[in-house]
């Protein structure tokens, strides 16, 4: 579907708990409408259900679409939802966010694969136009290759940013639930290209800061290192490892990754100069890492340690930055979508994230949920995150 509007730019973002689904999808609603305040129909809804079957999950995602009345609607099973400044997580909750966009086209699609000969296919992406500026995209892990879509997407889109998450919360195959337009799937991805008349930020915070120094990757087999500056990488783990405090040494055990270096030329690298990506497996007679991405020859790679402080640190970090960089623009609000493995099991509370960016940016209409892996480009490129804070936030003005 595709819809534009002449008008003021506004947002509006609700969130309710409940045992009932669909009230708790209206009330949500309700709350958002009237943060958007008088004028024309939402332009776009996007709604996040948590703590239902899938019955009752696509019961009060349809509810949500159909309260709003928005020309394009989108939702999501979820492990946790984001909205009215707070964040709910493994509880029974829907969260709203609604914007009004003037002068822009909302074209909505939901993917889906088919088998060919060869291999697999994805159908249903919108042409690319040049006057698309940004696309939000909702994956189903399970029944959507949503790693290579994601990876492929640059080139195949032709530089098309995208931001959103995989599904989270679902028991299993078969029990997440997509919506566009009103319409509930089972399977597949669903989201939306805006183009037009819209100015928007996409930050990514990946939670790490780097230890030891950046080596160049000398001998690798995919995935697998072998050698990190002519020495087996597993010795180089241990030797970033060594050189942390004896307090910090136990979370490596289960924080190490390995950071790629998105620009090799950079003097001094910083957290946010790597794509992190998390450590597979460690052969100790070999003296092997196997990361979750290639690792071609020539890399240059560094570990990365994450931990609730670092995480902490990092996002305040990317936020400052962006702050400054946006000077005096206001913005009208954001998506936030934050890894379920954020939440209580790096922070005390769930609204960690949720907290910092409406500190930092001076937003107020903020809404996402919780997801099972993230979607956020790092240096113009996109690239499916995990335990990341990924955020499309929208300027006021065009």
């Amino acid at each position: 579907m595709t819809r534009a509007r002449t008008g003021t730019v506004a947002m509006g973002d609700g969130l309710a708990l409940g045992d009932d689904l669909v009230d708790a999808a209206v009330q949500a609603v309700g709350a958002a409408l009237a943060q958007l305040g008088p004028g024309p129909a939402p332009d776009l809804a996007v709604a996040w259900v948590a703590g239902g079957d899938p019955d009752e999950t696509a019961a009060a995602l349809e509810a949500a679409a159909s309260a709003a009345a928005a020309g394009t609607s989108l939702g999501c099973t979820a492990h946790g939802v984001v909205g009215a400044g707070h964040a709910v997580e493994s509880d029974r909750a829907v969260g709203v966010w609604l914007a009004r966009l003037p002068g822009v086209s909302v074209r909505s699609f939901h993917l889906e694969v088919l088998q060919t000969p060869e291999s697999l296919a994805v159908v249903g992406m919108p042409d690319r136009r040049s006057s698309d500026v940004v696309g939000i995209l909702l994956a189903d892990p399970w029944s959507f290759p949503a790693e290579g879509f994601v990876e492929q997407s640059t080139d195949v889109l032709q530089g098309l940013p995208l931001v959103g998450g995989l599904v989270s919360g679902a028991a299993g195959r078969g029990d997440a639930r997509l919506m566009v337009d009103g319409k509930v799937h089972g399977r597949g991805a669903v989201g939306v290209v805006l183009s037009g008349d819209v100015a928007v930020r996409t930050l990514v915070s990946q939670g790490c800061r780097p230890i030891g120094r950046p080596m160049t990757v000398t001998s690798s087999d995919g995935p697998v290192l072998h050698t990190l500056a002519g020495r087996p990488a597993l010795e180089r783990a241990h030797e970033a490892i060594d050189e942390l405090a004896e307090e910090e040494r136990a979370l490596a055990m289960s924080g190490l990754h390995v950071g790629v270096a998105m620009d090799e030329y950079v003097e001094e690298h910083t957290a946010s100069d790597f794509l992190a990506r998390g450590i597979v497996d460690a052969d100790s007679d070999a003296g092997t890492i196997t990361v979750g991405d290639a690792m071609p020859v020539g890399s240059t790679v560094q570990f990365l340690l994450r931990d609730s402080a670092s995480a902490s640190d990092e996002l305040d970090d990317v936020l400052a930055r962006a702050r400054q960089e946006l000077g005096a623009v206001p913005l009208a609000g954001a998506l936030l979508f934050t890894c379920s493995g954020r939440g209580r099991a790096m922070f005390p509370t769930p609204e960690h994230d949720i907290v910092a960016v409406r500190s930092a940016l001076g937003l107020e209409h903020v809404g996402g949920f919780l997801a099972g892996g993230e979607i956020g480009p790092v240096e113009a490129r996109n690239h499916l995150h995990t335990f990341t804070a990924t955020l499309l936030a929208f300027e006021s003005e065009p």
